[in-house]
C-alpha cells in the first residue's frame, strides 16, 4: 500500500472476523515495531502475543471489560521497561513514551496488511501483568488486539478530522500560519 494510504485508512476496529491470522504476518508487524526509534537507542519495548482465547477473555476483562478484545484472534500486550531519561520532565516516563512510537509503527503495519487494530489504553495494570507474566520493573502500556475486520468499511478515510491550520501555529502557539 502506499504510505499515505495506509496512515489515511486507519481506524479503530472493534469487530473482527473469526480468522487466524498467519504468524509471518504477525511478525512482520511485530518487526515493524522492533525498528521504531527511541531515546538512546535503548528499545525498552517487550511484546506478548497472546492468542489462547480464556487469556484473551481476562486480559478483555482487565480492559475495564472491553470485550471486543477478546473476539480478536491475536491479541499483543505492549510493555515498557521502566527507564528514565535523565532530562526533566519525563523522569521514568521515557520508556513508556518510547514504546508508544513502537505501538505505533506496528499499528500501521498493520494496517498495511489488512489488519485492523484498536489502541486499548483502558488497562488494569497489574490485572494484565498477572495474567502474561510481567515482571514489576516493566510497564503494561497498552493492549493491542489485531485481526481481520468485521466490516468492510472499516479501512475508509478519517472524516470530522479538524483543519491542519486549527492544530498548527507559526512560531509561536495560537499564531496562525
Amino acid at each position: 500500500m502506499e504510505f499515505y494510504d495506509v496512515i489515511q485508512t486507519r481506524r479503530s476496529v472493534r469487530r473482527f472476523l473469526k480468522r487466524a491470522v498467519d504468524e509471518e504476518t504477525i511478525e512482520r508487524v511485530l518487526d515493524a515495531a522492533r525498528i521504531a526509534p527511541s531515546g538512546g537507542d535503548r528499545q525498552p519495548w517487550r511484546f506478548v502475543v497472546v492468542k489462547e482465547e480464556q487469556k484473551k477473555k481476562r486480559i478483555a476483562r482487565a480492559c475495564y471489560g472491553q470485550d471486543f478484545v477478546a473476539e480478536a484472534p491475536v491479541v499483543l500486550v505492549c510493555c515498557a521497561i521502566k527507564c528514565s531519561s535523565g532530562y526533566e520532565p519525563w523522569h521514568d516516563e521515557a520508556g513508556r513514551r518510547d514504546a508508544v512510537i513502537a505501538i505505533d509503527h506496528l499499528i500501521l503495519a498493520a494496517r498495511n496488511e489488512g489488519l485492523g487494530t484498536c489502541w486499548v489504553g483502558a488497562v488494569h495494570d497489574k490485572q494484565v501483568k498477572k495474567i502474561v507474566n510481567v515482571p514489576d520493573d516493566v510497564d503494561v502500556v497498552m493492549v493491542v488486539p489485531i485481526g481481520y475486520p468485521a466490516s468492510k468499511t472499516a479501512f475508509r478515510k478519517a472524516s470530522g478530522r479538524k483543519k491542519l491550520r486549527e492544530i498548527c501555529f507559526l512560531e509561536q502557539y495560537g499564531r496562525k500560519q
